[in-house]
This record gives structure tokens, sequence and C-alpha cells, in this order.
């Protein structure tokens, strides 16, 4: 009985011992069947290519919006007033794009204008705009036109002469610069006056309308949006 009772005990440990060696290699045969990209037999090297090649990514990238913000900045340089970013940075309506162009056909290429421009072509003023040595316009936005009531702007789109005299109210023949509004009194195209008032960066237009973006220039004058119809007086 001793004896059969010590070959079970062998047999048992020559069968765990196969079993024993069979687990202790199948990590060898693992690590054999994944050769790293690099060469390297080192299963954690693997993922060093693809991991440096997403960090060399990064840069273009960061460098391509850092480019924004200049841009940005050169294309508007020179303007003034907390409205100027509604223009775009390049292409039409752009300050570099307005620069380039006569100030009746600047305001035509301007979104923020385009009632303005209705407006200006309905009066056959575009023209006289292109054509002025040197001119300013206090230009109201499409914002400026929406505080009309319907009645009012009804009146001016009905009304030929009066439509006339009110555009011309926003035109100045000269060539006004942000140091000449401090305390600015001008003769408008229409024949009255209006007057300007404040320092900095912001600025108003008979003290009701704010310049919300001045100093847009163009090839014969410059343009001042403003926040505010202007009504010469009666």
């Amino acid at each position: 009985m001793k004896f059969g009772r010590s070959r079970t005990l062998v047999g048992s440990v020559a069968v765990a011992l196969p079993l024993a060696l069979a687990v202790g290699a199948a990590p060898q045969a693992f690590a054999a069947a994944s050769p790293s990209p690099s060469g390297s037999a080192s299963a954690g090297t693997s993922t060093s290519p693809s991991a440096s090649a997403s960090t060399s990514a990064s840069p273009s990238a960061s460098t391509s919006t850092s480019a924004s913000p200049s841009a940005s900045a050169s294309a508007k340089a020179g303007t003034f007033g907390t409205g100027c970013n509604v223009l775009p940075t390049s292409g039409n309506g752009s300050t570099a794009d307005s620069a380039t162009e006569k100030t009746g056909d600047a305001i035509a290429d301007t979104k923020e204008l385009s009632q303005l421009n209705t407006l200006l072509k309905k009066a056959n003023l575009t023209k006289t705009l292109n054509d002025a040595k040197q001119v300013t316009v206090f230009a109201p936005t499409n914002a400026a036109f929406k505080k009309l009531s319907q009645t009012e702007l009804d009146n001016l789109m009905n009304n030929a002469d009066q439509l006339k005299k009110v555009l011309q109210y926003h035109v100045v023949e000269k060539n006004i610069t942000r140091s000449n509004l401090a305390k600015g009194s001008f003769t408008t195209l229409e024949g009255a006056k209006l007057t300007t008032a404040g320092s900095g960066s912001t600025f108003k237009v008979n003290n009701v309308a704010k310049i919300t973006c001045g100093d847009i220039k163009t090839k014969n004058g410059q343009i001042d949006l403003v926040d505010t119809v202007l009504m010469p007086p009666s």
C-alpha cells in the first residue's frame, strides 16, 4: 500500500510539471508573436511611434490657430470701437478691402450696411459718394435701421425728397479722423450741422448715435458705423 501511494504522487507531479511549463512559456510566445515596429523586443515600446506621430501633429495645429488673431488684428488695424468685431477679417466688407474701394462701393460690400446701401441706391447717392474728393459717412448699420418703426421706414422709402435729405445728413465732405471727434461740429451734405463728442474710443454723434466702429478707410475718405439713424433738424 505504501509503494502504490508513492507511485500515485510521482505520477501527479509528472502531470503537473508539463502544465506548469506550458503556462510559463505562454507569455514568451505572446511576446514573440507581437514584434515591436521599431524592432525592439519590448511590447511597451511598440506604442511609441503612434504616440510620437500624434504629438508631432500638434505643433502644426497650434500654428494655424495662432495665425488667426494676428490676421484679425492686421485686417482691422487703425479702427476703433467695440462694434468692429462684426466686420470680416478678409474679403468683402473687411477694412482691408474697403481701403481699396471708393466709399459708395465699400458700403455696398459691407454686409452690416446692406439696408443703407439699398437706400443710397434708391436715392441715387452711391455715385455721389464715389465721386467725392474727400468724404466721411456716419453710416447707420442694419441694427440702427431696425430701431425705426415700420411707419418711419415706409415714410423714408416712399418719400424720395425726405430720403435723400436724411441720407445726405449722414455725409460730411471732408476726412474726419478720431482726433477731430472730441468736440466736432461739421456741415453735412444736406446743409445742416451735426456735432460729435467723446474721448478715447467712445464717441457720439449729436449725442444720440454711438460710433460703434470708426476710421474704416476708403480710397476717398472713411466710414464710421453708427447705431442710430440721424435725423436732420426740421
